[in-house]
């Protein structure tokens, strides 16, 4: 597989945009503390409310250490991001980070680099196998790993955890299945030849020695993606089925495939409609707002409160990437710098009433419906317009997010931040997910569709 190639296989579970790509692979001592010092000014400076989820005096702490761990008279990227992550995971936000590091791992995968052989879920507090890519087949997918070269999982994790940001270990486990453990171990640890796999199976346990495979024909080209959103329509029995796929891409080609499906679905006067937001990477809202003009019965709004923060660095991106000529990005250029104001969106109208869908909605989501799909089904509970079914998201149905990106000028890495904050439609603001009205918990580690089938009976009762 070329390097073209591998970049797209990264598309699938990075769903970030990138603005940009770092100059250099080597860095000084002094590139990477000027680069965390950037970081400890952008991040309070440019995040909407920075100290949501931990305390200021914490993240100063972390700077500090951050900073005296720098020893080294020269970095590679991948050291660069091992250093400068944690800095930005400290804030607790799943929207502020900076991305995996692909060109490293693009050059590691080049250069004939290996990675660890099994692909790890977190359920019901164990770590399990997923997908089993080493030359044993005698660990079998369920099978609980405890160690990995006489580290426990437990302290593995904990060294993972600076690398993905998240507001809380649910979504921090969320995303380490969805960028896979193989990719954060070799991050966090470096490349390692072989493992001693220590696995729990009942009241036994077990040791597996394998060697790690190599990171395109062992890994890449076997690794099934999480996200898997895809535009699908059709019917199970009388009930219509309908997959948006991810809320971005081709606005114009999303809008015909709506309509498109809801005039067969509506011809075919179904009473049963299911949306699945599952394993959907988000996007923005004017796709969800979209699809959910089909099930509504009044103008609405995607969030009740819109809280964003404007700064010279935002300001800097939009006069970059944005059409300064529209308010939104106007009124972002006219605030002072550090302001935090309440941006009122105009109502979406529902569609005609000969085209909207008027039966029973039920909307499918898990810990994978990520950012916009999360909002969506969180928007579709509080106007009651639908029943979620599923197990609760990983992110918040009150989030900080609306991302922008700031390149760091030393290193290049590319830092997400959030600007704004949504609440939720019915304005409540506790951190946590979408609970569904009807739960159900979504296996990661079969072929059984537990959410869908247990809604399908469901509907026949």
């Amino acid at each position: 597989m070329n390097k073209k190639l591998l970049l797209l296989t990264f598309c699938l579970f990075i769903y970030a945009i990138t603005y940009g790509q770092p100059h250099r692979n080597i860095f000084s001592r002094q590139d990477v503390q000027a680069d965390l010092k950037t970081l400890h000014e952008v991040l309070p400076q440019a995040h909407v409310d920075p100290f949501a989820y931990t305390q200021e005096e914490t993240f100063d702490a972390i700077y500090e250490r951050l900073q005296e761990e720098v020893q080294q008279d020269s970095l590679s990227l991948k050291e660069a991001h091992l250093i400068l992550q944690p800095l930005v995971s400290s804030l607790n936000n799943g929207h502020t980070e900076i991305d995996f590091p692909k060109e490293a791992y693009i050059a590691y995968a080049q250069g004939g680099g290996t990675l660890f052989p099994l692909e790890i879920v977190f359920e019901e507090g164990k770590y399990l196998v997923r997908e089993n890519h080493s030359s044993d087949p005698t660990m079998k997918v369920g099978e609980e790993v405890t160690h990995i070269n006489g580290r426990s999982m437990d302290d593995i994790l904990v060294a993972i955890y600076p690398q993905s940001s998240a507001e809380r270990t649910y979504f921090k486990h969320a995303k380490i299945e969805l960028y896979t453990f193989p990719r954060y171990y070799w991050l966090v640890f470096g490349e390692e030849a072989s493992f001693e796999i220590k696995i729990r199976h009942a009241d036994t346990v077990r040791i597996h020695t394998v060697a790690a495979v190599e990171v395109i024909e062992g890994f890449e080209r076997k690794h099934q993606a999480i996200l898997n959103a895809q535009m699908k329509c059709y019917f199970i029995d009388s009930t219509a089925y309908l997959n948006p796929g991810n809320f971005s891409g081709d606005f114009e080609k999303y809008q015909q495939f709506i309509d498109s499906s809801f005039s067969v679905i509506n011809k075919a006067g179904s009473e049963n409609l299911i949306l699945d937001f599952r394993n959907n990477g988000g996007g923005n809202d004017d796709f969800s707002d979209y699809l959910i003009s089909y099930i509504a019965d009044q103008p609405f709004y995607w969030c009740s409160r819109y809280r964003i923060k404007t700064s010279d660095w935002l300001k800097a991106h939009v006069r970059k990437y944005n059409d300064t000529t529209g308010h939104f990005f106007q009124e972002i250029l006219d605030r002072q710098s550090g302001e935090v104001y309440t941006f009122a969106f105009d109502p979406y109208a529902p569609q005609d009433q000969d085209r909207r869908f008027k039966g029973n909605v039920y909307v499918l989501v898990n810990r994978q419906s990520h950012s916009q799909s999360t909002v969506a089904a969180a928007q579709i509970q509080d106007y009651q317009w639908g029943t979620i079914v599923g197990e609760e998201t990983g992110e918040y149905a009150t989030l900080y997010a609306s991302q922008f990106q700031v390149e760091l000028p030393r290193t290049g890495l590319i830092v997400s931040v959030s600007k704004a904050q949504m609440v939720r439609i019915n304005g409540d603001a506790t951190p946590k997910g979408v609970i569904p009205d009807i739960i159900v918990k979504d296996h990661l580690l079969d072929e059984q569709d537990e959410i869908l089938d247990t809604l399908l009976i469901r509907l026949k009762e």
